[in-house]
């Protein structure tokens, strides 16, 4: 028997799954915590070891991995959460330890593959996938096809500049999309206004915050929270119109752990998409949705990639 692994690479855990030939149900899956010290690609390599199949051959492995990359060369320029890992030849590496071929893509990107092959973008040729979580990253194809750039780098929309002299994002650059809207800037900005003594629910909380209790605050009605949230939302929704005027998508796709805040997000998200477009041409049989995968986009696009 023939079998393909895919492998998830997240700051918190590595995930892998292995894949019978021509199946996209996994026959098996196994995580390991993302080492915080030394080197996490002796750890990935446990990982896959311990999901090897026994009993057939295995014709690659993909990999979803954070952060700045090349996917023609494999070579990671910075892993968020992985310091470690600087322009680290992680395919060639995985290659030689494991003696199979092995691609490596941007997280983002082969969550936007995973979608579009075996999700909410099903039958759609001209894909935006945008997910809102600790930080924003995205995906994009066009024609059927994943945009790389000329060195792999493109489709870095969470790092377009809204605010400038704005906060300070995790590249080391000010007023990025994902330094005002991702959920670590929700929490930020809820934090920062207790701290100046905000009135909220939120208050009563233990600190750090995060996201998700900004959100649960918000649903509740706790107006600080909505109002953070409706902020956030009306960047997204602006910057959004600006990528439809670049991409011109038949389906724009919302993943990430912010999303599940439901309508406190999209609702101002939405109508800031609406009045920030220069045309409603552009809205004209768009569908705007969040993702159907969870967790096992990355995964299914890792496993597309090298099918």
């Amino acid at each position: 028997m023939k079998y393909h692994l895919a492998v998830d690479v997240g700051g918190t855990w590595l995930r892998a799954a292995l894949y019978p030939q021509g199946e996209t149900a996994p026959m098996r899956r196994e995580r390991a915590r993302t080492p915080r010290e030394g080197r996490p690609e002796a750890a990935l390599v446990a990982l896959l070891r311990e999901i090897w199949p026994a009993d057939g051959e295995v014709l690659g492995v993909g990999v979803a991995c954070p952060g700045p990359l090349n996917p023609e060369t494999g070579v990671v320029y910075a892993a968020p959460n992985i310091p470690a890992w600087r322009d680290f030849p992680l395919a060639d590496y995985l290659s030689r330890a494991l003696g199979v071929p092995v691609k490596v893509d941007n997280d983002a990107n082969l969550a936007a593959l995973g979608e579009w092959r075996y999700g909410a973008g099903q039958g759609h040729h001209h894909v935006l996938y945008l997910t809102i979580s600790t930080g924003i990253g995205a995906g994009v194809i066009v024609d059927d096809r994943l945009l790389h750039g000329a060195r792999g780098l493109a489709a870095e929309l969470g790092h377009v500049t809204v605010m400038p002299d704005g906060p300070l994002c995790g590249c080391g650059q000010r007023g990025h999309l994902e330094a005002v809207a991702s959920g670590t800037a929700i929490a930020r900005q809820a934090e920062e206004a207790l701290n100046r003594g905000e009135a909220s629910s939120l208050a009563a909380l233990p600190r750090p915050l995060t996201a998700a209790d900004v959100a649960q605050a918000a649903q509740g009605g706790d107006a600080l929270a909505q109002r953070i949230f409706t902020q956030a939302a009306e960047h997204l929704g602006r910057a959004l119109a600006g990528f439809l005027h670049i991409f011109n998508p038949s389906i724009v796709i919302l993943g990430g752990g912010v999303v599940h805040a439901g309508d406190v997000l999209l609702r101002p998200l939405e109508a800031a998409l609406r009045t920030s477009v220069m045309s409603p041409a552009y809205l004209e049989g768009m569908v705007l949705t969040t993702a159907a995968l969870g967790d096992d986009a990355g995964l299914l696009g890792a496993l597309t990639m090298i099918t």
